[in-house]
């Protein structure tokens, strides 16, 4: 995969138009709305600072250091799920663009959101998740081997969208470690469209030695009661 330098270029470059509009409850004062191209890969605390700077400027003193969070058609969005995910689980491919997403400086819902009260909670979610995959592909010996640099390099790829710098990096993770043959599993999250999500150990190939396909992953995470179907991909 890390050979398919274009499909990753393309895939990283994948964008979604977002209109976003301020709630109601937040003002008596009807603000411009706010446009703006994100990308699918990025995580929304990393690329809505601007959002917040707008709104602020109409919302009441005592809500300006309240924490922002965001709904899609009452939908709370949780910013630890890829934007990518989130576009596709509450959007889906019949999509009106742009997504219409309504921003909030109250009433954090507590019961549905972590909270996330600066960009260090974000990069500490992303190692985290790093290291998960990596422990399943290569049972952890590439991240453990990785510098502090390359950790930062990694991170600053991923918030300023810097493909080059991103996977200069990345492309360890993404190749067999010289004493393995392939990959020991394959990390993958089998999302449903109620946001929740499986996991499972999922080898490279099957029991007949054949590459594992999509379609296995489908049946793998199926079950008599949901079968999993018409798949959405988020590769990262």
């Amino acid at each position: 995969m890390a050979n398919d330098r274009e499909i990753l270029r393309e895939i990283w470059e994948g964008k979604i138009p977002v209109h976003f509009q301020l709630s109601s409850d937040e003002t008596d004062v009807e603000p411009e709305d706010f446009f703006l191209l994100i990308p699918r890969l990025s995580y929304f605390p990393l690329v809505t600072e601007k959002v917040r700077r707008h709104f602020l400027r109409v919302v009441s003193n005592e809500l300006q250091d309240g924490e922002m969070w965001m709904d899609s058609n009452g939908t709370p969005l949780k910013w630890h799920y890829p934007i990518g995910v989130l576009f596709d689980l509450l959007v889906g491919s019949d999509a009106c663009l742009p997504w219409r997403i309504t921003v909030h400086f109250s009433k954090f819902p507590e019961e549905v959101l972590f909270r996330c009260p600066n960009k260090d909670i974000v990069e500490a979610h992303f190692m985290s998740s790093l290291k998960e995959a990596d422990v399943l592909k290569h049972r952890g010996q590439v991240v453990s081997a990785m510098q502090k640099k390359d950790h930062n390099q990694l991170w600053l790829g991923l918030v300023n969208d810097k493909f080059d710098q991103f996977w200069a990096v990345n492309r360890r993770l993404m190749e067999p470690i010289p004493d393995q043959d392939g990959f020991k599993h394959i990390p993958v999250r089998c999302y449903a469209e109620d946001g929740t999500y499986q996991q499972k150990l999922v080898a490279p190939g099957t029991e007949s030695g054949q590459k594992r396909t999509l379609q296995d992953l489908l049946e793998d995470f199926s079950t008599p009661v949901r079968k999993a179907e018409n798949p959405r991909l988020l590769l990262c």
